[in-house]
């Protein structure tokens, strides 16, 4: 059974049984069922792949500055233990890193001001991408985006997985620190 079970991996007990009543060794289902886990031949059950629903069309490039902001969080430890976390705000046209702000805990709370210091200094951008963390998808920054943007949320806040950008940023931190 050991030998049967090796050569195909993929053959749960009740298959290996068919296969072994070939070879002239008839046993019982339910002996073959005890026996199987005890050999430890037990076959892994595969998870679903994620497949995405629908065919995902690609973002447009950003052609001018504050056309389109890239949010995300970079992340390291100092030390042996201690955590700390930067938001790195971008400008997906001149790639240009608008805002870092480091800190061992960051909330969407502590991420409005820092957008609002921004809007004032280079103007309200036409969308805001990031990816769907906590901290972007929390009440303080829906609140700000409905308060902000006449249009609503939904126009301003889009969701993304890593961009070129976000990863550009990512690099360059790691580079000069």
């Amino acid at each position: 059974m050991k030998v049967l079970a090796h050569k195909r991996r993929r053959l749960g007990y009740r298959r290996i049984g068919v296969m072994l009543e070939r070879k002239g060794m008839i046993m019982d289902h339910k002996k073959l069922y005890g026996l199987h886990p005890e050999e430890k031949l037990g076959v892994r059950r595969r998870k679903d792949r994620k497949r995405a629903r629908v065919s995902r069309t690609p973002m447009p490039v950003a052609l001018r500055p504050v056309e389109r902001w890239s949010l995300d969080f970079v992340s390291d430890t100092i030390g042996v233990s201690r955590k700390f976390r930067i938001l790195a705000v971008n400008d997906d046209c001149c790639r240009e890193k608008l805002c870092l702000m480091a800190d061992t805990s960051i909330s969407g709370a502590r991420v409005v001001p820092e957008l609002d210091a921004l809007v004032r200094i280079y103007g309200m951008p036409a969308s805001i991408v990031s990816d769907n963390g906590a901290e972007f998808t929390g009440r303080a920054i829906l609140k700000w985006a409905m308060r902000t943007m006449s249009s609503g949320p939904a126009s301003i806040l889009e969701s993304r997985n890593k961009t070129a950008s976000s990863k550009a940023s990512m690099v360059a931190l790691e580079t000069s620190c």
